[in-house]
């Protein structure tokens, strides 16, 4: 018997059975895995499965087989275990599947204790990025795909982000390197910028659009500037050797409150913004970093804070608005704040929260984070970039299917979590088949790819349901609780969500089954065997 996809999708969800209304993945086999395919008639989503019963859990499984939020649920305390069978393409080898001793294939075992005693630092949210390349692919869309992906990232039903990055003039993933005001030249009145440029209008009419049909709650809109207009700077150029001349630094203030203005008169207030995107790139690798960027050193970067933007944004109307410092790799940390406050003793205290870009976060450790929040414990801490694809050893672009760059997704998010971040906000919402377009050639992979030779669909690659296994279960307000492995066989993290219930994501990076039980310090247990290269998260009271 023959079967499509969707069909096996909708099968498989009858024989395991779930608590949610959902629309199953429609999976197109890749080379290297399997991507959800999107078009106007079809998207995959998932309605909120916590369940209804305090003595029964949720379970959502994603593998690198070919399960993507597959859905079954079960009761605590009970004497039997609760097996998440994998994803088999052929219905026959499927059901020959379930007849197969699970015990006999669990060959590693492991304890996860779930405190929720020991309480720790709250989420902000999860989000992505609406660069220009996001905007100018999507109308190459239809609009009911346009809508998909609306609705794929920001509504209850796909992954339920609510935060938003977005860069204040240009940024390397557009068309060309822009400012605002880029003529007249050598204007500190900003004469040049009283209206949204039409790239940012474009961006505007889409996001309310996204408001619209995805209905997110409590939409986040975060500004970062990449660089000044190029007569602002000592090197009147987009990009090099070059920073800020000191006689715009109150311009440069003015030119953030202009954006926040027109960005409020256009129906989207700010919620947030940086000091500016990756300060180093101007000083320190300015002939490794062809894009539009514009160069900091902690110092001067204090007394443009202290003197200027601080005092500009605390006494204007937008005297809430939250300042992010940094938006720079983890090896900045905390030694770039340290150096701010050597210059300005005040610098700091502007900033409400600090922004992290995760690319080397395989060579610098969790230690400089874990000093940087041991001094400054009350600011959030956000991922506020992130991507594959950027390192000279990685294929700079989209590697569709890829379920080895999902878990690298994974990964980040548990150690990041487990050591005090807030939250995260990833890169471009979407990028096409060859990882742009990028006015420098600076591809990389994206959560959700268009292929331009055939604009009516989109593809989810592993990395979009990676990130779902916590932005979608973890929302707003949740607190991090204790969730201790007893070995490496998994690794976990657990909230207390503001609804009462708990959300833990568990991680089975290892080629074998695992049986993991579940102990809560109040619900009781529940043993859970899950296979190979699977990411699931339970949902229970």
């Amino acid at each position: 018997m023959d079967l499509s996809f969707t069909q096996i999708g909708i099968l498989l969800t009858l024989l395991v059975g779930i608590g949610a209304v959902t629309t199953p993945c429609n999976l197109r086999p890749t080379p290297e895995g399997g991507v959800c395919v999107c078009n106007s008639d079809h998207c995959d989503y998932l309605d909120d499965p916590t369940p209804a019963s305090e003595y029964q859990f949720a379970l959502v499984s994603s593998s690198k087989a070919g399960l993507r939020f597959q859905t079954s649920d079960g009761l605590f305390n009970r004497f039997s275990k609760h097996f998440v069978m994998d994803y088999v393409p052929n219905m026959e080898d499927q059901l020959k599947n379930e007849t197969l001793s699970m015990n006999e294939r669990a060959t590693r075992t492991v304890r996860l204790n779930i405190n929720r005693e020991n309480q720790y630092r709250k989420i902000v949210g999860f989000g992505g990025a609406f660069t220009g390349a996001v905007s100018y692919l999507l109308e190459k869309l239809p609009q009911e795909v346009q809508d998909h992906m609306y609705k794929s990232y920001y509504a209850a039903d796909g992954i339920g982000w609510n935060l938003m990055r977005m860069s204040i003039g240009g940024c390397d993933f557009d068309l060309a390197p822009w400012a605002y005001n880029e003529e007249p030249v050598n204007d500190p009145e900003l004469s040049g910028f009283t209206q949204l440029d039409l790239r940012d209008q474009t961006k505007v009419k889409q996001i309310h659009r996204l408001k619209e049909v995805a209905e997110p709650n409590n939409l986040r809109i975060k500004g970062a500037a990449w660089s000044a207009p190029p007569w602002m700077k000592t090197n009147n150029k987009w990009t090099g050797f070059g920073r800020l001349k000191k006689e715009y630094y109150q311009t440069w203030a003015n030119y953030h409150m202009r954006w926040l203005e027109l960005m409020e008169e256009n129906g989207l207030p700010i919620w947030a913004i940086s000091t500016g995107n990756e300060p180093m790139n101007g000083i320190a690798f300015m002939f490794f970093v062809r894009f539009m960027s514009m160069g900091w050193h902690p110092f001067n970067q204090a007394v443009w804070l202290s003197d200027n933007l601080g005092p500009t944004i605390r006494n204007s109307k937008y005297k809430d608005l939250v300042i992010f410092g940094n938006d720079d790799q983890r090896y900045t940390f905390p030694k770039w704040f340290d150096w701010m406050k050597l210059r300005r003793s005040d610098s700091v205290k502007y900033l409400d929260a600090l922004a992290v870009h995760w690319y080397w976060d395989e060579i610098f450790k969790p230690s400089f984070i874990d000093q940087t929040l041991a001094k400054m414990p009350e600011k959030d801490l956000l991922v506020t970039e992130s991507c594959i694809g950027d390192k000279p050893w990685q294929k700079a672009g989209p590697i569709l299917g890829s379920w080895y760059r999902g878990e690298k997704y994974a990964r980040a998010f548990l150690q990041n979590l487990q050591h005090g971040y807030n939250g995260w906000i990833d890169w471009n919402l979407i990028l096409d088949e060859n990882g742009g377009p990028n006015y420098v050639n600076n591809t990389v992979d994206a959560p959700i790819i268009i292929d331009t030779s055939n604009p009516t669909e989109i593809l989810k690659q592993p990395m979009f349901y990676a990130m779902g296994h916590f932005s979608k279960f973890i929302p707003e307000g949740s607190i991090r609780i204790d969730a201790i492995p007893s070995n490496v066989n998994i690794d976990s993290v657990a909230y207390l969500r503001p609804d009462g219930t708990i959300s833990a994501v568990l991680f089975n990076s290892g080629n074998a089954n695992v049986e993991i039980s579940v102990i809560d310090s109040e619900r009781g247990s529940v043993v859970l065997v899950v296979p190979p290269r699977s990411i699931h998260t339970i949902i229970y009271h």
